[in-house]
């Protein structure tokens, strides 16, 4: 017989969103995240933090100097956990990870009572950098984090920020699934509208007015372009100050404090697997062997499809990953890939909006016999962790192993080798071009095969309009096209 006090249950969700009169005054991470915690533990029926064994932070960015976060919480909230952790970096995998270390703690007898919490306050932190620097525009807290590190030939052409790289991806399977530009951005604009009508319907969701498809698509004052094919609507919404968090508890726990069973949410199987971190080291830009490794075997797992699912969040940081985990899934266009809202309306707080996710999902869950799949994603289409939710017990059993990294690994083709010196003829392999703030592009970098098949990286500079318009306006797919890279006074410019 299944021993009680080995099953975990989540039985408590909180989430905070802060929007003071003055940016400025707002709550920094650490008050966040004490105040989402104890909104899981009022909706967990009161009286668990005191009594916490283990609690388990996501790294946050917007106030790099609260360090030791964990062990500050603790004692903020008045808790004494044998193990107190902070993720070791920013990825959006984190609370989905959390929640399955959580569940193996609790099912390998480690632990009772485990709380998971993050909280980002970008809009706080930006607010204060701004009046600290005066008349002088604050430095950009994401881009310039130390902890975003990354291969110095690819930083050279600005490829830092996930706006920067995300789009490589985009434009690469839109071509692989022989989309015209216009049929990509309709599908975008198709899941996008969706998402922001889930968030007008979602509490805690930080933009609540629905947008249409073509509100969506079409560039204009209220919706600049980042970087082609994305516009601000499309791009994740780091702007906010959002925490939330999650109370993990043995089923025999439960019971002893009196949780009605309507009111638990069980836990299935899950499976993680990673993609190369350096996004040069990977063979394409078309796939992630690592996400469809690990959605299809956590459906496996639990011996269901993805028809058995009433709910799903497909992490929607940027279009291409949503596009990618629902074809996997055979997911239909007419169907939300969100309970909560999406990165870019229900916002998005960094590391943490699976968190956010979470809360919803037991929310949804609750006194019902439904399944929900929550899929999240960290890096850049990097990190991959899924994991099963049922407002039902589940057969799974704890602790389990969630690394399928040698399946993933199995599906992956060998990566091109790198060439930073190539000059000569090329083929494009994908591209984007990036917009300053007052909507004109910038710069283009184009990421090509040699003739040999290595992969180089060229650009083109803002003055040949001519070339970045083409790139732009949807007459000619680039990729597959042939050019040439041409270097002089240390620029590697592309021209077809």
């Amino acid at each position: 017989m299944d021993d009680p006090e080995r099953i975990p249950v989540l039985v408590g969700a909180g989430q905070i969103n802060d929007r003071p009169e003055v940016a400025a005054e707002g709550m920094d991470s650490l008050e966040l995240m004490a105040a989402a915690l104890r909104a899981a533990e009022t909706d967990a029926g009161g009286g668990w933090l005191p009594a916490l064994d283990s609690l388990s932070t996501v790294d946050q960015l917007s106030f790099p100097e609260l360090t030791g976060i964990a062990p500050a919480l603790a004692a903020r909230l008045g808790a004494a956990p044998a193990i107190a952790d902070t993720t070791e970096l920013p990825h959006g995998d984190s609370p989905v990870r959390l929640l399955h270390l959580a569940a193996n703690r609790i099912g390998a007898g480690e632990a009772r009572i485990c709380a998971v919490v993050g909280a980002e306050a970008l809009r706080t932190a930006a607010a204060r950098a701004r009046n600290a620097a005066g008349d002088a525009r604050p430095g950009d807290i994401l881009r310039a984090s130390p902890k975003r590190a990354g291969h110095p030939y690819r930083r050279a052409f600005g490829l830092v920020a996930p706006t920067d790289m995300y789009p490589l991806y985009e434009n690469a399977i839109r071509h692989e699934w022989g989309q015209s530009l216009a049929e990509g951005q309709a599908e975008t604009g198709a899941i996008w509208a969706r998402m922001s009508q889930v968030a007008a319907d979602s509490e805690g969701a930080w933009l609540r007015d629905p947008v249409t498809a073509q509100e969506v698509i079409i560039p204009g004052p209220a919706n600049r372009p980042i970087a082609h094919p994305y516009t601000k609507l499309m791009v994740a919404n780091a702007s906010v100050n959002q925490g939330a968090g999650f109370i993990v508890t043995s089923l025999a726990e439960a019971r002893r404090r009196n949780v009605p069973d309507a009111r638990m949410v069980h836990i299935g199987h899950g499976a993680a697997a990673h993609e190369p971190y350096e996004v040069l080291d990977r063979p394409g830009f078309t796939a992630s062997p690592a996400m469809e490794t690990v959605l299809t075997r956590t459906l496996d797992l639990n011996g269901i499809t993805a028809r058995d699912l009433a709910h799903v969040e497909l992490y929607s940081c940027f279009p291409c990953v949503p596009k990618l985990a629902r074809r996997t899934l055979d997911w239909p266009l007419e169907r939300p890939v969100t309970v909560f809202g999406g990165l870019t309306f229900g916002g998005a707080p960094i590391a943490n909006y699976m968190s956010h996710a979470v809360v919803a999902m037991i929310r949804l869950l609750r006194g019902t016999a439904d399944r929900g799949l929550l899929y999240a994603n960290g890096g850049i289409v990097t990190s991959q962790h899924a994991i099963l939710l049922s407002g039902a017990p589940t057969d799974a059993r704890f602790p389990q192993d969630p690394d399928v990294q040698a399946e993933a690994d199995a599906r992956r083709a060998p990566a091109p080798p790198l060439d930073e010196d190539h000059a000569g003829p090329v083929t494009v392999e994908t591209w984007t071009v990036f917009h300053d703030r007052d909507r004109h592009p910038t710069r283009a970098v184009i990421v090509a095969r040699t003739d040999s098949g290595a992969r180089t990286l060229g650009e083109v500079p803002a003055e040949d309009t001519a070339l970045l318009a083409t790139l732009m306006d949807g007459s000619l797919d680039p990729i597959g096209t042939r050019g040439r890279i041409r270097v002089a006074d240390g620029v590697r410019r592309f021209t077809f």
